[in-house]
């Protein structure tokens, strides 16, 4: 490796780790990569938003970079970065050939986030109205992404199960996967039992499950609710609420649109239980790690709990079922002894899978033996290699067309 350590990010957008998990797994990210001494530079296309982080705080030097423009290959060769990470596959595919015509012995990291291709198929099982099933993968779009994950060098993914989806159903080879989840601990004060009220759900409405899960929430689940338990109170909180996130808010049924919260650990602490009827999505959920991490118990779908918590018990229920999801919510509410055994549950989940001190000198020790060894993983990895070569020839002419044509306009 090179004396110096230098690490380009591209940022998808510009990290917001109060709005959602993306933002605040970015933040735990270039913290690994400081506290190894690298000299961070982050760029993205995006625009500064009114509660993106203030990178500059951390000594990372921001840049705004343009797409289809030949300018980012002058940034790019200047910098000559040791290793460049990509925040999600849609930017590798902006990117990515860019990055290995001007500095082909970077190392390419992709964060997948989740698995795009995966949320896509669940979503479209739920708009048809029945079961996913393993065939609804093979999309456009996991053609796309499985392409920019074989493209890279390393890519770190949240999931053990997305993890061995790629494996078994695309024959991504493990070599170039990195199971590295999101940091999380218990808070040290929390609320006990007695103190708290109210169920509560949080996330960002930017993101489409968020949306389904409340309006599944508002249409189906609330109703038989609030019947069992007419007292109690529904709080949604979410970053960018739209008009028809709004319009649910019927406060005489105590379901309360919230917007966004100035603290989500306050939130949910504050909170007795946490519902997440997750239908559709990938990944693991920040708002039940946060759950977790306030000692509030859950009640979520499988698709909510999926690989979250290995073989571990759940911090509360997993129910998929309309009743027993309503039955498990309206037992936890109302029974102590329940609710402080599921909140042990989550503590234990924390402490045995989701430790930073388990990842972060394995994740540094990875990058740094990869770096010394770039040309011999990249010969075991020749598919990606093959695509490598047929996204320049195509991506870099189109891209080039665009620029002219930006030129001419």
């Amino acid at each position: 490796m090179a004396k110096s350590k230098t690490l380009l990010i591209l940022g998808f957008v510009l990290p917001e780790p109060k709005s959602s998990a993306a933002g605040n797994r970015m933040m735990q990210l270039i913290e690994l990569f400081m506290a190894d001494g690298y000299q961070i530079t982050f760029a993205s296309s995006a625009q500064n938003q009114e509660f993106s982080e203030d990178l500059s705080i951390l000594g990372l030097i921001s840049k705004t970079i343009e797409l289809n423009s030949s300018s980012f290959d002058d940034f790019v060769k200047a910098l000559n970065p040791n290793i460049v990470l990509f925040d999600r596959f849609m930017v590798e595919e902006q990117f990515g050939w860019r990055i290995s015509e001007n500095c082909p012995n970077a190392l390419k990291i992709l964060d997948t986030e989740d698995l795009h291709c995966l949320r896509q198929a669940r979503q479209l099982a739920v708009k048809e109205n029945r079961e996913f099933v393993m065939d609804d993968l093979y999309s456009d779009l996991a053609k796309r992404e499985i392409a920019s994950i074989l493209r890279c060098d390393l890519s770190l993914m949240v999931s053990e199960f997305e993890m061995e989806v790629l494996q078994n159903q695309f024959k991504v080879s493990k070599d170039i996967l990195y199971y590295l989840p999101i940091f999380a601990e218990r808070l040290p004060e929390i609320p006990t039992f007695k103190e708290r009220n109210d169920f509560v759900f949080i996330g960002n409405f930017l993101h489409e499950p968020n949306w389904d899960c409340v309006r599944y929430l508002s249409e189906t689940i609330w109703p038989l609710l609030h019947t069992k338990l007419p007292d109690a109170k529904m709080l949604v909180y979410g970053a960018y609420p739209s008009q028809k996130v709004l319009q649910l808010h019927k406060p005489k049924q105590n379901f309360h649109i919230m917007g966004r919260a100035n603290d989500a650990i306050e939130v949910i602490k504050t909170a007795k239980i946490i519902l997440a009827p997750i239908r559709f999505g990938a990944g693991i959920k920040g708002k039940l790690l946060e759950a977790m991490q306030c000692g509030t118990p859950s009640v979520t779908s499988s698709i909510g709990a999926e690989a979250m918590a290995g073989r571990l018990e759940w911090n509360g229920f997993v129910k998929d079922n309309v009743n027993e999801f309503v039955a498990a919510a309206v037992l936890l509410y109302q029974d102590k002894n329940a609710w402080n055994k599921y909140q042990q549950n989550g503590f234990e989940i924390l402490e045995k899978r989701y430790d930073k001190s388990f990842f972060n000198k394995d994740f540094i020790l990875k990058v740094q033996l990869l770096c010394e060894n770039l040309k011999q993983h990249r010969n075991k990895n020749f598919m990606g290699a093959i695509l490598q070569h047929h996204l320049l020839s195509s991506t870099k002419y189109m891209s080039k067309w665009i620029e002219e044509k930006n030129k001419k306009d």
